[in-house]
């Protein structure tokens, strides 16, 4: 077996985008943090959608950014919940106890700006770092990392 340890993925769109998030939301298991990174604008709410549609199989779901409420939950058919995070305006990891963090963790954790966690970041999380291609407002570049016995499914 090959571990690998980060892939580098180019998304020539949105749709580019939603196809990684599905492929992640197929290997996603309870337990499992999704931590989605980059700067504003890169993709982790488009993506974020994605993985989430993919996984409770409801392609026409409503997912409004968690900007204001900072998580949703979402129920998959297999019953995990699968709760999504933007900790934009968290100031740092002391407030995510009543945000529900732990109880997150018995389920699916989708965090966008991840580095709000500090300290509580999983180790074992896969991280999704997205990029803005200049000169290119539609394109992205994915780089995966974590997962290492996952990772190079999401590759192939």
């Amino acid at each position: 077996m090959t571990i690998t340890e980060s892939i580098t993925l180019a998304l020539p769109d949105e749709a580019a985008t939603a196809r990684l998030a599905q492929a992640v939301a197929r290997l996603a298991r309870p337990g499992d943090a999704i931590l989605l990174a980059g700067p504003y604008g890169a993709g982790k709410t488009a993506f974020a959608r994605a993985f989430l549609r993919a996984a409770t199989v409801d392609p026409d779901l409503v997912v409004p950014s968690p900007s204001f409420t900072l998580v949703q939950t979402y129920a998959l058919p297999t019953g995990v919940e699968v709760w999504h995070y933007d900790l934009w305006r968290v100031a740092g990891a002391d407030e995510l106890a009543e945000l529900g963090w732990d109880e997150a963790r018995a389920g699916i954790a989708l965090v966008e700006w991840p580095e709000r966690l500090g300290g509580l970041a999983p180790s074992d999380a896969l991280t999704v770092a997205l990029a803005p291609v200049p000169y290119d407002p539609d394109a992205r570049v994915a780089t995966l990392s974590g997962w290492p016995d996952r990772l190079a499914e999401l590759g192939a």
